[in-house]
């Protein structure tokens, strides 16, 4: 089985280095391997929840507009473990979202400005998307300034702290990444291009269920949906981002992933809390 985490000392296979991210670390592993040496080894426990043997409950959510005044904020709170993905915020919205989070998950430009997340057990998983994703994570667990180098190749504002204790800080292996592009999707592999670049790289909501799916015995999902039928429908729960906007989408196959999402919600494997997959919410 695929392991969630990279550990500092457990060596790297050599087949994560065959591409680059964020299916692999081709031509970045010494970068990589400083990174690991500063945060925890294998013996570290390797998921927010309780030791015991009872079945563990996963719940990922979304940040999608379907969770606006659902007020499932006290049910997903009773889940043992909570991954939320990128800045999707708390605070005045944990009626409908929740107020624990085990684990976000993000990368350098999805982390929110502002760190909102008050829960004592809360652990940080960076997803490498590019090169300059490794340093910015290696700053945010030292405390350092990110190198300016660096800044420049971030398409938005980035944060410059995460108050989060080195040993809260995880690696996704991404493999995870890959397992979910290849195997799941039915991607091709990753191939280099001149020009543009292909759908070929699965939302980091896709790939946390994959990812929770390695952690936990039961997985639910909250806030997934993509309506782009319903162009004037809510993206997000937080904003006032339109549906439409996902149209201009180059990197992600969204139409791909939710024909995926919805064979895996009839089949059973994951429970969708808010119905956006099936889209039990749109209009007949």
């Amino acid at each position: 089985m695929t392991q969630p985490f990279l550990w500092k000392d457990v060596p790297l296979p050599d087949e994560l280095f065959l591409y680059p991210p964020p299916f692999g670390f081709k031509g970045l592993q010494g970068k990589v391997e400083n990174l690991l040496k500063q945060l925890p080894d294998s013996d570290s426990e390797p998921q927010p929840r309780n030791a015991s043997d009872k079945c563990q409950r996963c719940v990922v959510v979304g940040n999608g507009g379907v969770l606006r005044g659902l007020e499932l904020g006290p049910l997903i709170d009773r889940f043992d473990t909570v991954i939320r993905l990128n800045s999707g915020p708390l605070g005045e919205f944990s009626v409908d979202v929740g107020n624990r989070t085990s684990i976000r998950m993000s990368y350098p430009e999805g982390t929110p400005l502002q760190w909102m997340d008050t829960d004592p057990h809360t652990m940080f998983v960076a997803v490498v998307y590019k090169s300059g994703d490794i340093s910015w994570t290696s700053a945010m667990v030292n405390k350092l300034t990110v190198p300016l180098w660096d800044w420049l190749f971030f398409w938005q504002k980035v944060p410059d702290q995460i108050p989060l204790e080195p040993h809260r800080f995880r690696l996704l292996n991404p493999l995870v990444i890959r397992e979910t592009a290849l195997d799941l999707l039915k991607y091709p592999p990753p191939r280099t291009r001149l020009w543009g670049q292909d759908q070929n790289v699965p939302t980091i909501g896709i790939s946390a269920l994959n990812l929770a799916s390695l952690l936990c015995d039961e997985v639910s999902l909250a806030g997934f949906g993509y309506t782009l039928s319903q162009q004037g429908a809510p993206l997000h729960y937080y904003d006032h981002r339109l549906m439409d906007s996902m149209l201009q989408e180059t990197s992600h196959n969204v139409n791909r992933e939710t024909k995926l999402l919805q064979s895996l919600v009839k089949q059973g494997a994951f429970t969708d809390l808010t119905g956006g997959i099936q889209c039990s919410f749109c209009p007949s």
